[in-house]
């Protein structure tokens, strides 16, 4: 009788054992392919996404050269008609990210800040120049950087910047989904997204 019990007990220990070693292992696989689907997740939001806008101004220049001890004087005058492309983006191709296993947590250590790219159209009419000043590539360049200057100012005064933010949140949405469905949590730096809404919350320039 002694022999049988201990024949059982022997049996549900091995049993037990093997049941202990096949569940860890299985959810270790569990683990590993939940991670691999993340990444593949992550790799696929991983593009840039682009807002546009367009922009039309009128613009004035005009330069006045003193010449012969400043008693007769040169000018340069031109109107300019600007037509501006200009996008703001995200390459979420630079977003970087870690995933850590044991903890079943994704964390995003860096967005990328926004790309603003102007693609300004210049016309010039009503141009006159005087024989002792004319326009030359400093002009021009100085016509230039100001144009740059000015939609600079009018993106930062657009929605732009906040709509391509929206677009940005939407992608990082897919990733918190992807995570909360997998009981997975995912990170911020050392903050913890709890919920969509706090991704509206986080510090994302």
């Amino acid at each position: 009788m002694y022999r049988f019990l201990a024949g059982v007990i022997v049996t549900l220990l091995l049993v037990m054992t093997a049941w202990y070693f096949v569940s860890k292992k299985e959810e270790k696989q569990e683990i590993q392919f939940n991670s691999a689907l993340i990444q593949q997740q992550i790799s696929q939001v991983g593009k840039l996404i682009v807002t546009e806008g367009n922009f039309s101004q009128v613009m004035s220049y005009s330069n006045t050269r003193k010449n012969y001890f400043d008693i007769f004087s040169s000018n340069k005058k031109a109107l300019v008609i600007i037509n501006a492309k200009v996008t703001v983006g995200y390459d979420l191709r630079q977003l970087q990210t870690l995933i850590d296993e044991e903890t079943k947590t994704v964390r995003i250590t860096n967005i990328p800040p926004p790309e603003i790219n102007i693609y300004p159209d210049l016309s010039y009419y009503d141009v006159t120049q005087d024989y002792f000043n004319k326009f030359g590539a400093a002009d021009y360049n100085k016509i230039k950087d100001s144009v740059h200057k000015m939609m600079e100012e009018k993106v930062a005064q657009s929605n732009l910047k906040s709509d391509a933010k929206q677009r940005l949140l939407s992608e990082l949405s897919k990733i918190y989904i992807l995570t909360n469905s997998m009981g997975w949590t995912l990170a911020f730096e050392e903050t913890v997204v709890s919920d969509l809404n706090m991704l509206e919350r986080l510090d994302l320039k």
